[in-house]
Parts: C-alpha cells; sequence; structure tokens
C-alpha cells in the first residue's frame, strides 16, 4: 500500500509542477497583453489618429444625448406648467401679467408672449414701418410664424452633428479596418513565414475599429431618431396651440366657440 501511494507521488508531482507552470506563463502573457490598450499602442500615427476621432465623436454624441435629454425635460415640465395656466385664465390680460411675473421661458410662453405683443404693438402703431404693413391679423400671423422657426431652430441643435457622427463614424471605423489589414499583409509578406505573433496585432486593431465605430454610430443614430420624434409631437402641439392663440388674440373668443358658432350658421336653411 505505502508503494503505491509513492508511486502515484512520484507520478503526480511532476504533472503538478508542469501545470502550474503553464498557468504561471498564461497569466504573464495575459498581463503582457495589456487588452485593447495595447493594440492601440502598437498602431501607427494614422491608427491613433482614427482611434482619437471615434474616442471624441463618442463624447460628442454622448454630451449631445445628455444635455438634450435634460433640457427637453425641463421643457416639457415648464410647458406643462404654462398651459395650465394660460387655460385657467379668465382673459388675455391675466396672460400677459403671468407672463410678466412668470417669464416665457417655454416656446409655448414665448409664443403666446410675441402675439401678444404684436396684436398690441399693430393695434397702437399701425403699419408705421415696412414690416408693419398689413392688417393686424396679418402681422400677428408673421411674428408667430417668425417665433415657430425660432423654436424649430432651437429644438434641431445638435441634430446635425449627431447625424453627421451616425453616418459617418462607420466608416471611419472601416477605414481603420482596412489600415489594420493592410499592416497585416504587409508583415506577412516582409516574414519568411506566417507567424501568428507578426499578424495578431494589425488585425486586432481593425477588429476594434470596426467594434469602437459601430459603438459610437449605434447610439447616436437611436438618439438622433427619438429626438427627431420628440420634436415632430412638439412642433404639433405648437401649431395646434398657435391657432387656438391667434382666435384668442384677433377675435376674443375660443377657437371652439368660433367653430359652434360657424356650424350653427351653416346649418340653419338657406332662404330661396
Amino acid at each position: 500500500m505505502n508503494l503505491f501511494k509513492t508511486i502515484l507521488n512520484q507520478i503526480s508531482e511532476p504533472t503538478t509542477a508542469a501545470a502550474t507552470e503553464a498557468t504561471a506563463k498564461l497569466t504573464e502573457r495575459v498581463a503582457e497583453q495589456g487588452g485593447v490598450m495595447q493594440f492601440i499602442q502598437q498602431s501607427d500615427a494614422v491608427g491613433k489618429t482614427l482611434f482619437a476621432i471615434l474616442c471624441l465623436m463618442s463624447l460628442v454624441t454622448w454630451y449631445l444625448i445628455f444635455s438634450k435629454s435634460i433640457a427637453n425635460y425641463i421643457q416639457t415640465q415648464r410647458s406643462k406648467r404654462f398651459l395650465k395656466r394660460f387655460w385657467n385664465a379668465k382673459s388675455l390680460d391675466e396672460v400677459a401679467v403671468d407672463l410678466k411675473n412668470q417669464g416665457y421661458d417655454n416656446p409655448f410662453a414665448r409664443l403666446t408672449n410675441q402675439a401678444i405683443k404684436a396684436s398690441k404693438y399693430h393695434h397702437k402703431y399701425g403699419a408705421s414701418r415696412l414690416s408693419d404693413v398689413g392688417t393686424g391679423a396679418e402681422f400677428t400671423i408673421r411674428n408667430m410664424r417668425r417665433v415657430i422657426d425660432e423654436e424649430t431652430a432651437r429644438m434641431e441643435n445638435g441634430l446635425t452633428v449627431m447625424a453627421s457622427i451616425g453616418s459617418t463614424s462607420p466608416f471611419i471605423g472601416l477605414f481603420g479596418t482596412v489600415w489594420g489589414v493592410y499592416h497585416a499583409l504587409i508583415n506577412i509578406g516582409m516574414s519568411d513565414g506566417v507567424n501568428i505573433n507578426e499578424v495578431a496585432g494589425p488585425v486586432g486593431e481593425a477588429l476594434i475599429m470596426t467594434g469602437l465605430g459601430l459603438a459610437v454610430a449605434i447610439p447616436a443614430v437611436l438618439a438622433l431618431n427619438a429626438f427627431v420624434r420628440r420634436n415632430r409631437v412638439i412642433l404639433s402641439k405648437i401649431d395646434g396651440f398657435a391657432h387656438d392663440l391667434f382666435a384668442f388674440v384677433s377675435t376674443g373668443t375660443s377657437v371652439q366657440l368660433a367653430d359652434t358658432q360657424l356650424t350653427a350658421i351653416q346649418s340653419q336653411p338657406t332662404k330661396e
């Protein structure tokens, strides 16, 4: 029995030592590789420049995503509070006082402020300048349309940059991929035989560039679509609110009352 244990120990000791040595070598090789940055450090100036450009694009994209998301949330809350005060007001004079006290820090408040100011200005001074030519309603409509155009431009601020990043970053990553494969082929051609150590660096760089280009493009495109849809919804609400607001400013009655009166007139039988 003791002889059997001795033979077993003699067999297992070299195996255990070999396994320990292999594990130590593998750990050392993993530590030497250093992950993604090891491939970037091995690349040339072109590869590092492309990597820096993609990283900068990613930073700009996430900055726009967070900044516009926070700004849109704040504008939505402010718009809800203003619309609640607007529809609870008894007259436009009360709305004007509310704007003076609370300020106009959202698209609906800015539109209301300009519409009231334009109506009062044209009623007081008339067409004193070339820009004031036309009736009071026409002058008010022009000012409201200008405010809507300004709000549209304000909401679309930064979306062009995001669209450009989303459309160009995959191609920048593809160029980095081509550049890495090109270096891998050069290394293969200059060596006597195929050595995996000479090919692994450029190929790893190529794969990193491909993945980084997609990682930059996907959030940019998804966020762009979300912001565009949100802007479309808000502009639709602004157009509907502008219709009601113009009816208040020009006639002093709501659109619902005007539509009711028009329907009643149209439903009356015509005298032959």
